[in-house]
């Protein structure tokens, strides 16, 4: 298959498109540059540099490379940030969006596989988080991406445009080759394990008086070569059935872990001390997000290979100790 991939050079989209060469398919990545790398690229697939919210650009590539299925991942995601500038969110994410659905309806291109994220519950009423519970973003990072994910259900309905939306819980991890590489680094393990090296003095914990067990934030983390398998899965459903389809799927492993259990399995796992700071609140910090996962489980068989949370922190180690014996 012939696939374009927006945001391929970053963190997900680059470990995604290394199973897509993997796979046999052939891959376009589209990427600005602004926050993915060239080197995440692997050297089977052709990176084009240009930004989303360029019609012409995507127009042209499209006419030449012809594409069958277009996976997006182009999107700003600190939610923090996005309290502060949603405007920058709101193009970014959602006006950048329209312009690629509107490259790929007049390319007619069948399927999508859209980056969608958690963000779009808030404050969930129930653990674990269904598909079908209510979507009530409480940050506008949130709110970009839901946007989206309502203009899709239009254009599945009006057009027949065959998507999944893919709602991500907390990326973590890395591959033997591409890890987490975010400038600033806003992450929750990264930051723990630049601290661990040595390139930071702490770690911070955003508020230590949520109602959890230990007060501080609980995440479900979920690795990335998971979360890419599970994309190549959805891309692959989509492409055989031959009626418009909607997949809305869950990506997490169905576990929680506070910021203090993260501190402290990196600590076990690094043998560092990991000094850490209790700071106020973040605006728009839930204070739970687990995923119930069983539908793409059911539906399509994805089963994550890396369950615990130490396996997905050790292999963010490693690979920062590989970066290391490489400078």
């Amino acid at each position: 298959m012939k696939v374009f991939v927006s945001g391929g050079a970053g963190y997900i989209g680059g470990v995604v498109v290394s199973q897509l060469v993997a796979a046999g398919h052939e891959a376009v990545v589209y990427d600005n540059l602004r926050n993915g790398h060239p080197d995440s690229v692997p050297s089977a697939a052709r990176l084009v540099v240009g930004d989303v919210g360029d019609r012409a650009k995507l127009c042209e590539i499209f006419a030449e490379f012809q594409p069958e299925a277009v996976m997006h991942f182009a999107a700003s995601i600190e939610a923090g940030e996005s309290m502060r500038d949603p405007a920058k969110f709101f193009r970014n994410n959602t006006a950048n969006a329209l312009t690629l659905l509107e490259t790929i309806l007049s390319h007619k291109v069948r399927c999508l596989v859209f980056s969608s994220t958690a963000a779009l519950y808030g404050d969930p009423v129930s653990i674990p988080i269904r598909e079908s519970d209510r979507l009530l973003p409480i940050n506008a990072y949130g709110e970009s991406k839901l946007l989206v994910e309502r203009m899709l259900g239009w254009f599945h309905r009006i057009h027949g445009l065959s998507y999944a939306s893919l709602r991500y819980f907390n990326a973590a991890g890395a591959t033997e080759n591409l890890g987490e590489r975010h400038d600033p680094e806003s992450h929750l393990i990264p930051i723990i394990l630049q601290v661990a090296s040595g390139l930071r003095e702490y770690v911070s914990i955003f508020g230590d008086d949520y109602d959890t067990l230990d007060g501080t934030c609980v995440r479900d983390y979920v690795h990335v070569s998971d979360l890419a398998s599970a994309h190549l899965l959805a891309l692959h459903a989509l492409h055989s059935r031959p009626e418009p389809t909607q997949l809305i799927y869950n990506l997490g492993n169905g576990h929680g872990f506070s910021v203090r259990e993260v501190i402290e399995c990196a600590r076990r796992v690094t043998g560092r001390a990991i000094p850490a700071v209790v700071e106020a609140r973040r605006t728009g910090d839930p204070a739970i997000l687990v995923a119930g996962s069983e539908k793409i489980r059911a539906e399509l068989g994805w089963t994550p290979q890396y369950p615990g949370l130490e396996q997905i922190v050790r292999s963010a180690w490693e690979y920062i100790q590989r970066g290391k014996q490489g400078d």
